[in-house]
């Protein structure tokens, strides 16, 4: 077996690469000090967007952070996420679920406006309150896609109110190119592979 390993002269070149690679990462994490409320994007076609934004969710509930969540598409029913944090951590979230569920189900554009537009304005009430430290709007993208909210005046309200500290998280695909020039951060998920498309249904724990 020890003829496996590597030659002293390999593993003394390993080290001495990976010391010069951690003194450039000390020295640029020493530059990096500032600290503010971001605004964060989580757009594409492929799964993930929102199991990621409520990962996020719980991590700032792990440090205490209050948090608010406003849902702008989903309708009432039962997810894991909604019911997992009103059981668990009714103190630290606030969970506001506006929408009346997908376009298709509903067929009703006025409807449709006006749940995106109760939504909004729920929305600005939880980024203003000076609790919340991350609100997240998930599914705003695709009620800004379909023009259901303005979005200047989304974007007019996030960079000229939201408070400095707070974080704001946008889900949905086809985010609009003024959120993305916005953003602090924009991530965006691809399709490799989707059961749907082998016919497979939607499933408890990995869909909702």
């Amino acid at each position: 077996m020890t003829d496996d390993l590597p030659a002293a002269e390999d593993l003394s070149r390993h080290a001495e690469k990976k010391a010069k690679i951690k003194a450039a990462r000390d020295r640029m994490m020493a530059e990096k000090t500032g600290e503010k409320g971001l605004i964060l994007v989580l757009t594409g076609p492929g799964k993930g967007k929102s199991s990621s934004a409520f990962g996020m969710v719980m991590r700032a509930i792990s440090h205490g952070m209050p948090v608010a969540v406003v849902q702008f598409i989903k309708g009432a029913m039962a997810t894991g996420e909604r019911d997992f944090l009103l059981q668990h951590f009714p103190d630290l979230c606030r969970f506001h679920t506006m929408g009346e569920g997908f376009t298709w189900e509903t067929q009703d554009l006025a409807r449709d406006i006006a749940a995106a537009r109760r939504g909004w304005e729920m929305a600005k009430e939880m980024i203003l309150d000076p609790l919340n430290r991350l609100v997240l709007l998930d599914e705003i993208n695709i009620a800004l896609r379909y023009d259901y909210l303005d979005v200047a005046e989304v974007v007019s309200f996030l960079r000229d109110h939201k408070p400095p500290m707070t974080h704001v998280l946008l889900t949905g695909r086809n985010a609009k190119p003024e959120v993305i020039e916005l953003a602090d951060l924009v991530t965006e998920m691809t399709v490799v592979k989707h059961p749907f498309r082998a016919g497979v249904k939607a499933q408890a724990g990995i869909e909702f």
